[in-house]
């Protein structure tokens, strides 16, 4: 099916066709040749240290419709003034062409908005237009607009930020019916004075909700009543979920199992999920968006097929020896939110023993040695028996530790990877840290030392 004509495109985007016939079809948008396809628009972004023009010639070769550049002469092709700028246009456009009634919901939060976003997906159904991946910035929100198909039943967009500001103009990009805060928590303090500018940046996704949305809000955090002050002034209908007095609760959870009871104003649920109360904690933020839409909450029967993302929660079981090692994969990122919920789901993973691997929590400015100190208590509480460490900051949680919990420390992750920590059958093992500290190889390695899945 056709998502635009060269002529829509050009259109939307503002922009000249070049050497190319108005009604060629165009199946998709693409920013990275390694992942085009034939028929595909190709937009030559011009990044931080790489600019898209030098690929337009390889985009063609790979059957790309048409490159829109803004410099060259290249042809087929769409000019513009400005590739990004152009690309926001043809987002804009885009989400004008849904019909008045479907369900547009963006997903903000410092921990757990591509898990949420993943949840929304399948619990909206057949016809829901989501995200490939996190594309949740500056290219990544536009980008995933583009991609909108005219006749979706739905569409989910992630937003992310980590400085004030940001979120304003890709709400208003996006302009959902259903706005949602996951929670609010110390990520990006490098960039923030206090955690409550974090809270009001998060906020910001209100900023973009159409007359008559709902904004939906975790009434377990902290910063409660400033999400809902904000959500008050922009007009939305307020749902909250999580924590004492919620529209919408969790009221009955089993970790191992998955099976969890909720109460949605009132009215019982029952679904499944795999992942700790955290990911069943989110999962309430999905009801909440489906009662939001009118649609049935029998929909998040759904997510008895949702996984985990690779490094957001992912759960492998591997064979090791006569018995298996569960192994936790958090590697993608981490700030003291998120750690204390993976910290959570390790207390209570079953297991004979606990292991933790740490990274780095980044950009927490000059709170960091605290923040890392204080994930002391909750391994304590965990039973972790033992605990990595990687990175400098790290240092500090593992002087806070008892010394009998304290394991081996690395400077950097190559470190810690050739001299890995052993695991025994039966040891529950959670890998966690900053993207940027690379705890995937960490991942990796555990994995191609068992080499496969406990049946």
């Amino acid at each position: 099916m056709s998502l635009w004509t060269l002529e829509t495109l050009a259109a939307a985007a503002q922009g000249r066709l070049v050497g190319a016939a108005p009604q060629t079809s165009v199946g998709g948008i693409s920013i990275d040749t390694r992942t085009l396809q034939p028929g595909d628009a190709f937009f030559a972004i011009a990044g931080v240290s790489m600019d898209g023009h030098r690929f337009v010639g390889a985009a063609l070769d790979k059957g790309a419709a048409a490159a829109v550049v803004s410099q060259g002469e290249a042809a087929p092709a769409v000019m513009v003034p400005d590739v990004l700028g152009a690309l926001e246009r043809v987002g804009i456009a885009a989400r004008g062409r849904l019909a008045p009634d479907v369900p547009v919901v963006a997903v903000t939060g410092s921990v757990g908005k591509t898990g949420t976003k993943e949840m929304l997906r399948l619990a909206f159904g057949a016809g829901t237009h989501a995200a490939a991946a996190s594309y949740n910035n500056h290219w990544g929100v536009p980008l995933t607009l583009a991609r909108t198909p005219a006749d979706a039943s739905a569409g989910i967009f992630e937003i992310g930020m980590n400085h004030a500001g940001e979120i304003t103009p890709l709400t208003k990009m996006v302009r959902p019916t259903i706005a949602i805060v996951t929670t609010v928590g110390a990520a990006h303090l490098e960039f923030f004075p206090s955690v409550e500018a974090i809270a009001d940046a998060k906020a910001e996704i209100f900023l973009g909700l159409e007359p008559g949305g709902t904004a939906i809000i975790p009434a377990d955090n902290p910063h409660f009543e400033r999400l809902r002050a904000a959500a008050e002034q922009a007009g939305a209908r307020i749902v909250t979920f999580a924590g004492e007095g919620a529209d919408i609760v969790l009221t009955a959870f089993d970790p191992v199992g998955g099976r969890a009871e909720a109460a949605v104003f009132g009215a019982p649920v029952s679904f499944t999920v795999r992942g700790g109360a955290h990911i069943a904690r989110n999962a309430l933020a999905v009801l909440g968006a489906l009662h939001a839409a009118g649609r049935p909450l029998v929909d998040i029967a759904a997510l008895d097929a949702w996984q985990a993302p690779k490094g957001r929660g992912r759960r492998v079981r591997l064979a090791a020896g006569s018995g298996e090692i569960v192994l936790l994969d958090e590697a993608y990122n981490a700030n003291p939110a998120s750690m204390e919920a993976a910290i959570g789901m390790l207390r209570d993973t079953p297991a004979t023993r606990r292991v933790a691997i740490l990274g780095d929590m980044l950009e927490l400015g000059d709170d960091s040695a605290d923040l890392h100190r204080g994930l002391a208590p909750f391994l304590i509480e965990a039973d972790a028996r033992i605990v990595h460490t990687v990175g400098p900051m790290m240092t500090h949680l593992a002087q806070s530790l008892p010394a009998s919990m304290r394991g081996t420390h690395a400077p950097d992750v190559g470190a810690l990877a050739a001299a890995l920590p052993a695991l025994e059958p039966g040891d529950a093992v959670l890998v966690k840290g900053s993207n940027a500290m690379g705890l995937t190889r960490i991942v990796e390695a555990v994995e191609a030392r068992f080499g496969q899945e406990a049946s």
